[in-house]
């Protein structure tokens, strides 16, 4: 009786064994099997990698795990390995954990990087290792998003994190459209004072380049390289003939006289000339600025009033496809023949073509057609940050119980129906000026690629819940090369003036955070920075009026308080992603929120004024400052 009632026991806790939960990830793997037993993370004392090609995610795989040893060969308690497994396609892997170690097999060195990326996620909840296997491959090919960096300036640095934070849930697309215009409705109405901006260095056409931030040729070309060792295809954009204020502003001639500068003349016979040389600058030699397999040629939003006008866009979007593919690449575009709906035709095979709203490119038509599609439908993926319209952000728990790339605004497909390649969220800057940080554009950008990534990857919903599911995702964070969110937290007993305080490019502390002090004042000049980083600077004494506040952005905001020589004070910042306040003594000095600003008249927008705290480094400041403390609220 003893012996049978010792089996049953081994038997129920064998049971309780292989029914573990699969691990919970984002996105969700596809397939788990559980095994007997569990391996601790001490354990992984060394990295081996069968395949010289696999370097670079051996070192990203030691980065995380305590930079223990990589090596060409066998025996690691980590192995990489290559292999031929025609099931796991272009970019799944096989995650395996025994007591004895993890091994990773992937076809590509984008598998691998993915099943290190699960790896990484399954550190980040501190927990033993549970023996198993995870077999895991995507959905769909194309899991992205879009930023507008011509409405708002995005630093290169920043895109670098961008893509680190991508890869660390598997996103593999980054579309980057890099030239846009403001709406002339809020400056007068007049094209000529309209923002527009062109963010590429050029040789052809110098004075075409923004000068409020641009990226250089060769910056541009080894962040694509960067992303591809992360596992991302860039897909830089250059938008016309629409959204073309930019080009008209350099080239008046080339201004429509019908629909206003920020289309081109259509009927001009210099434009084209003038568009091919701009794709030759970027797409042509041997070693193109734009090394990546895709071009995004825009072509939205022009206006269809004259049938004439339409059949010359249809001939323009041809001409611009082929000249993409003239250059050995894949023309991307956006969803615009239905509202160009005419007679001249636009090549279709192996086009891919972005499905934005169904009203400019009907989804069935387009199909028909032959397109392959991207899934970007405005009504559930479009953000405008602060804006009021669309999201500011994205609705995640719709798009969590409601939303694959097979939805297409309400227009339903079979899941993984081969025509539809993917599906990306998209960030636009629409409002220009507006005080948005870059800070502020990733606050939102989070969550927005853990749910795209989510609805790309795995598609279906586990038996897990939204709640479930948004709880685990806060938990994971952005992956350790990134720290954009701004979690380092410090405590100083003395702040001491000129010191690096961390070296960390990204040492910041975001929102909900309180960093407060002591001070003994002494006399500052204008000028006098208190902490500062790549993105922000704190001042002690703002440089044109001595008041306390911080910079960003190229903005500057000020508190309605000065220090004195002499005083000693209590200090306090407190930054939301709404506003950023100032306290003195325990005493709310002054909020500096959302506010409410005039374009024109009758013309309303929403001016930012948050900060994400720098402390990167100290500025040259004469006070005492003690007691400092930075932490999360």
């Amino acid at each position: 009786m003893k012996k049978t009632l010792t089996t049953i026991i081994a038997i129920l806790a064998n049971i309780a064994i292989f029914a573990q939960e699969k691990p919970f990830v984002v996105p969700a793997i596809e397939n788990w099997k559980a095994a007997k037993g569990e391996l601790q993370w001490n354990q992984l004392s060394c990295i081996s990698y069968n395949d010289a090609s696999l370097q670079d995610e051996a070192q990203y795989l030691a980065g995380f795990t305590g930079n223990i040893p990589t090596a060409l060969g066998k025996g690691g308690k980590v192995s990489l390995q290559l292999t031929k497994d025609k099931k796991l396609g272009k970019e799944g892997y096989q995650l395996t954990i025994t007591p004895k170690g993890v091994t990773i097999k992937a076809q590509t060195e984008q598998g691998v990087l993915w099943g290190i990326q699960t790896l990484q996620q399954l550190k980040v909840q501190g927990k033993p290792l549970a023996c198993g296997t995870i077999t895991d491959t995507p959905a769909y090919a194309i899991r992205g998003a879009m930023v507008d960096v011509g409405r708002k300036f995005m630093p290169l640095s920043y895109l670098y994190s961008l893509v680190e934070l991508m890869s660390y849930y598997k996103m593999n697309t980054l579309q980057v459209h890099l030239n846009d215009c403001g709406s002339h409705n809020f400056y007068n109405d007049n094209w000529d004072e309209t923002y527009a901006a062109f963010r590429m260095e050029s040789d052809y056409f110098p004075e075409l380049t923004a000068k409020d931030g641009y990226y250089t040729k060769k910056g541009f070309h080894d962040f694509i390289l960067y992303a591809k060792k992360m596992g991302v295809e860039i897909i830089p954009e250059l938008d016309t003939p629409s959204h073309s204020l930019c080009f008209s502003q350099y080239r008046p001639s080339l201004a429509s006289k019908d629909y206003g500068k920020n289309h081109l003349d259509l009927r001009n016979p210099e434009l084209r000339p003038f568009l091919d040389s701009l794709y030759m600058e970027y797409l042509g030699g041997p070693d193109p600025v734009f090394c990546c397999p895709r071009m995004h040629i825009g072509v939205d939003e022009y206006s269809n009033k004259d049938k004439d006008v339409v059949e010359l866009f249809r001939g323009l979007v041809d001409h611009l496809i082929r000249e993409v593919e003239r250059y050995g690449k894949q023309a991307v575009f956006w969803g615009q023949l239905t509202h160009a709906k005419g007679k001249t035709p636009v090549k279709a095979e192996n086009v891919m073509m972005e499905m934005w709203y169904n009203r400019y490119a009907n989804p069935k038509d387009m199909k028909a057609l032959g397109y392959q599609m991207i899934t970007v439908p405005s009504r559930q993926v479009y953000l405008v940050p602060a804006a009021g319209y669309y999201f500011d952000y994205l609705n995640c728990k719709m798009l969590y119980e409601t939303w694959t790339p097979a939805n297409i605004a309400g227009e339903i497909f079979p899941e993984r129906d081969p025509q539809i390649h993917g599906g990306m969220f998209c960030v636009w800057n629409d409002i220009c000026y507006n005080g948005i940080s870059v800070g502020d554009i990733h606050h939102r950008m989070v969550p927005a690629v853990q749910i795209i990534s989510e609805k790309t990857w795995h598609a279906v919903n586990d038996s897990v819940g939204y709640a479930a599911w948004d709880k685990g995702r806060k938990v994971l964070g952005e992956g350790y090369k990134c720290n954009q969110l701004g979690n380092t937290q410090m405590e100083l007993t003395t702040l001491k003036p000129n010191t690096v305080i961390n070296k960390s490019d990204e040492a910041q502390i975001g929102y909900d955070y309180q960093v407060e002090f002591d001070i003994t004042w002494a006399s500052e000049p204008d000028g006098t920075i208190l902490t500062e980083g790549p993105y922000a600077k704190v001042w002690l004494a703002d440089p044109i009026g001595g008041w306390i506040g911080f910079s960003r952005d190229g903005y500057l905001y000020t508190f309605k308080y000065k220090g004195k020589a002499g005083k000693k004070e209590h200090l306090a910042i407190k930054g939301t992603n709404r506003s950023t306040s100032l306290y003195v003594n325990g005493k709310l000095v002054q909020e500096l929120g959302i506010e409410k600003r005039y374009y024109t008249k009758d013309k309303t927008y929403n001016y930012v004024r948050t900060l994400v705290f720098p402390l990167q480094k100290t500025g040259a400041f004469n006070s005492t400052i003690t007691n400092f403390k930075a932490r999360k609220l």
